[in-house]
């Protein structure tokens, strides 16, 4: 019997012994340490929702840190784009005024500036004076043959009364007279007919100006309207736009037009006249702008642009625009809060004429909101941002 109690104590002894260490390691376990630790955190400093609130504010990021601007309302110039080609104000056409003779002699070229009556090419004139030394011959035999013939006429004259002479022989001698008076002139006129061949043998330029083309060639035998040469008038060059029938109402001669050249050199011109004339087959109408001699080259394909007043519109700085997917967008600020922190929101626009720093935005538009200034590439909708300086009105 008391070998069968012993083992009982000792059994309940064992077991106490467990439920110790089991106490033990649940008190030293350290999810009950941390649970402890909050209660007496809880305890010493109690919160309430209010401060939750911003400790989660606390916790948003702002995904960028930008500047703010409004749209501004400005007077907006009305630009008139046109297209179009640069011509020779005139261009005079240089040819040969007499046929079957050789070009001899070219003294001029593409480019070369020559004056009114300055030689320009000398044909081979040896054919030329010889006829003219063949009709000299002529001319001086007509003069003999009429001396002869009027001083025949004058003795017959003198003696019709005397009945020496029939009236018939004086008339023959009179007649004789008159034809070789009439051959004289004949061989006068064609002696100047030679001298006037002989002169065009040099071809001459017709007015000032530069040889924008050359046809003539060295030994070629040229024929009456053979064009040799192209003569710029005067050096003087237009520029002719294209405008159509609605354009047209707000064009008037002596308007400025800048032509924008190739590198981005710009010319200023006016414009002289618009065509009385509308194309039958494009319905546009023709603007002869006068601009600088040297300027541009005729050929040129340019655009002009004409300022034909203002007009009233909204506007924002170019780095508010951002484009995405070929469309338009702002990033319109909502109002920020304690911190600075306002989110954005994406709103599609439509843009129009850009001046400057500016661009137009059409439409009906808030001109109180306020958008982003700068980095909307890097900004979707709903983000949140930090606005860092004061707005800015149409910057």
């Amino acid at each position: 019997m008391m070998a069968i109690r012993l083992t009982k104590k000792t059994k309940f002894l064992i077991i106490a012994a467990l439920l110790v260490a089991v106490s033990a390691w649940f008190w030293q376990h350290p999810l009950h340490q941390a649970e402890l630790a909050e209660k007496r955190g809880a305890r010493q400093t109690p919160h309430n929702g209010a401060n939750d609130k911003s400790s989660a504010a606390r916790a948003v990021k702002a995904a960028l840190s930008v500047e703010a601007t409004r749209p501004a309302i400005v007077q907006w110039p009305m630009t008139l784009v046109l297209n179009g080609s640069i011509y020779p104000w005139q261009e005079a056409l240089v040819s040969a005024e007499i046929s079957g003779l050789r070009i001899q002699q070219i003294l001029a070229d593409v480019g070369t500036r020559v004056s009114k009556g300055q030689l320009l090419v000398m044909l081979a004139d040896e054919t030329v004076k010889a006829d003219l030394q063949k009709q000299l011959a002529t001319v001086d035999r007509d003069k003999a043959a009429l001396a002869e013939a009027k001083s025949n006429a004058d003795r017959a004259r003198e003696i019709q009364n005397s009945g020496a002479l029939s009236a018939q022989k004086i008339n023959e001698y009179v007649i004789a007279e008159q034809t070789a008076r009439a051959n004289l002139a004949l061989s006068e006129a064609e002696l100047e007919n030679q001298k006037i061949r002989l002169r065009q043998t040099k071809v001459v330029a017709p007015d000032d100006g530069v040889i924008s083309s050359r046809s003539a060639n060295l030994g070629n035998v040229v024929s009456a309207g053979t064009e040799l040469f192209r003569l710029v008038r005067q050096g003087r060059i237009e520029w002719r736009g294209e405008v159509n029938a609605e354009q047209q109402t707000a064009l008037h001669a002596g308007q400025l037009v800048r032509l924008t050249l190739s590198g981005g050199h710009t010319v200023n011109g006016k414009v002289r006249l618009i065509s009385p004339t509308v194309d039958n087959n494009t319905r546009n109408a023709l603007v002869y702008v006068d601009i600088p001699k040297d300027s541009a080259k005729p050929g040129m394909y340019v655009q002009g642009e004409v300022d034909i007043g203002q007009q009233q519109g909204v506007a924002v700085p170019l780095s508010a625009v951002t484009y995405r997917d070929g469309f338009a967008y702002v990033f319109e600020l909502a109002p920020a809060d304690a911190q600075g922190l306002s989110k954005v929101i994406q709103r599609k626009v439509q843009t129009g004429r850009s001046h400057g720093e500016q661009i137009e935005l059409l439409g009906s538009l808030n001109t109180q909101a306020q958008f982003v200034l700068s980095g909307g590439a890097f900004l979707n909708d709903g983000d949140i941002v930090k606005v860092v300086t004061q707005t800015k009105r149409g910057a």
